[in-house]
């Protein structure tokens, strides 16, 4: 057992590498990128340290490119599932006692891991396996996931520090316990970051757990794994699991030691989750923790006194980065009369400037969307608009999965604001716009906040003080991350803590100590030094 008041490392930020032109890091990681995409991998289950193969296999293949198999995964039975959750709890008994410094170091050690030997293995895979240009993998599968590493041990020591006040006849003092029983951690495939965060924050706060990636992240969950295990990371602590999401959540939510849920992906499936866990409310051994990020139909709003220049660039950045395939893609602007015609033009040779193919040519800045069924979706969304008199498509429009998902950066402009495009998330690379009459600034921060159920992130674009200062009372329960002059996505760990309201979520703040105290149970314990003897008080006295 160790001995003091330790402080942990200051955390800080990651600097992002430019990967330019004859840069080391460019070439290190084209490099391993190369020798991915000539190989194939197998991924089997990971349940109490060991690597699990079931021979029931799915093949993988990068979007871009989903003719070329490289590697295969396994998948899970009930009773691997099973397995998992019995492993969790017993390794409970020993990793929820470890000292909180030993957990640090673990989580410390995986950050600097990512930041040096499995840099370019990370970025690589996110790149091929999530058709991510190099500076897309860079800032989420090493730059935000070691924020995240490095940020929640720090927030974790703030955590503990928070103490009740004590007199000089008792002390008082909160333990902050992991959660009893196992958590389950189900993450998205947009984001590296976050399918490593999402079960790392749990276990670093003394708990255990069970995950299912998305079966389109499967690649570079294998990297995470393999970091969290060089790490230190017991077998145990966190198992992984991949295979059919209803078989794999009814099981886990059977159970009557089940007493968390992180979850980041779709509402409706997080809303039947939330359904599913008070359906078996009376079966848990406590109340479970329910915390999600989940969709978003995120706005960029444009005063008249606007610069043009950068009311386009934000639609451009926020709409396009990443294929639109981020919660946080602006998908719907409003613009007035008087911007229109400067942004337009602007807008139109932005993205008539875009290289579109595989992230392995890195002049490209789009590639290719996650799979079929996103492709389809977003090609009859496209289609519709073409034939609908209400819409225009002013740039983009085409779309080509031949060979790679490959839908064309498409912008929408409708005379309709409740246009389909304007309210339904679509997760792609379309944004529909809306031009308003400048003088009815008001009732479109209301039209705004009233479009969409969501409300996760937007931005208000102005030089005018005023302007912004309506917006952002009048858009206060319209997103959980609100931008002035700037695009709506981007956040930085331990800058802009993440998460929103409404059907986006329960806006519990990815990087922030907010969202891991979700992951404790205080016990609060006083201590008497000394101890009455007698019952009376003295108002009892004659």
């Amino acid at each position: 057992m160790g001995k003091g008041f330790f402080n942990v490392p200051v955390a800080v930020n990651e600097p992002v590498k430019s990967y330019a032109p004859g840069t080391p890091e460019r070439e290190a990681v084209l490099e391993t990128y190369k020798e991915m995409f000539n190989s194939k991998i197998n991924v089997p289950l990971y349940i109490n340290g060991k690597n699990i193969e079931t021979g029931n296999t799915r093949t993988m293949s990068p979007p871009h490119d989903h003719k070329h198999s490289v590697g295969t995964y396994h998948l899970a039975e009930k009773s691997h599932i099973d397995d998992a959750i019995s492993t969790a709890l017993e390794a409970r008994k020993s990793w929820s006692l470890m000292p909180w410094e030993q957990r640090a170091a673990i989580f410390l050690k995986a950050a600097e891991l990512i930041a040096g030997p499995y840099r370019a293995k990370i970025n690589a895979a996110t790149m091929m396996a999530q058709s991510k240009t190099i500076h897309q993998a860079e800032i989420d599968a090493a730059c935000e996931f070691i924020d995240f590493l490095r940020f929640n041990v720090q927030f974790m020591t703030d955590i503990y520090m928070e103490q009740p006040e004590s007199t000089s006849d008792a002390w008082n003092r909160v333990e902050y316990r992991p959660l009893e029983g196992f958590t389950y951690a189900v993450t998205p495939f947009n984001f590296t970051a976050i399918a490593g965060n999402l079960p790392a924050c749990m276990a670093l706060m003394g708990n255990v757990v069970v995950w299912k990636p998305s079966d389109s992240q499967v690649y570079s969950a294998k990297v995470i794994m393999d970091v969290f295990e060089e790490a230190g990371v017991p077998p145990g602590v966190i198992n992984v699991v991949f295979g059919d999401p209803v078989m794999i959540t009814n099981t886990v939510l059977a159970s009557p030691d089940f007493s968390g849920l992180h979850f980041t992906g779709s509402t409706f499936i997080f809303k039947e989750l939330w359904k599913q866990i008070g359906n078996n409310i009376h079966n848990y051994k406590t109340y479970p923790r329910i915390v999600g990020e989940t969709g978003g139909k995120d706005f960029v709003v444009a005063h008249k006194s606007a610069n043009p220049e950068h009311v386009a660039t934000a639609i451009v950045r926020g709409a396009f980065e990443f294929q639109g395939q981020k919660c946080s893609a602006a998908s719907r602007a409003y613009i007035p009369t008087s911007l229109w015609s400067d942004v337009k033009s602007k807008v139109i040779k932005d993205v008539k400037s875009f290289k579109m193919g595989s992230p392995e040519d890195m002049s490209n800045f789009i590639t290719a969307v996650i799979h079929e069924g996103s492709f389809d979706k977003l090609a009859k969304y496209i289609d519709q608009a073409k034939a609908d008199a209400n819409a225009e498509i002013i740039v983009g429009g085409n779309h080509d999965k031949s060979k790679g998902y490959f839908i064309e950066p498409t912008v929408i402009v409708t005379t309709d604001p409740k246009y389909t495009t304007m309210c339904t998330e679509l997760f792609g690379p379309v944004i529909t716009i809306y031009v308003y009459e400048d003088d009815a600034y008001a009732d479109t921060l209301k039209l705004v906040d009233e479009t969409s159920e969501y409300a996760l992130t937007g931005a208000i674009i102005s030089k005018d003080r005023y302007a912004v200062t309506q917006a952002t009372e009048a858009l206060q329960n319209a997103a959980g991350n609100f931008y002035i002059n700037d695009k709506p996505t981007g956040a930085v760990v331990g800058q802009q803590p993440f998460g929103g309201a409404r059907a986006s979520g329960t806006n519990d703040k990815a990087g922030s100590a907010q969202n891991l105290l979700r992951w404790v149970s205080p016990r609060m314990i006083k201590e008497t030094f000394v101890t009455p003897t007698d019952y009376r008080y003295p108002f009892l006295g004659e």
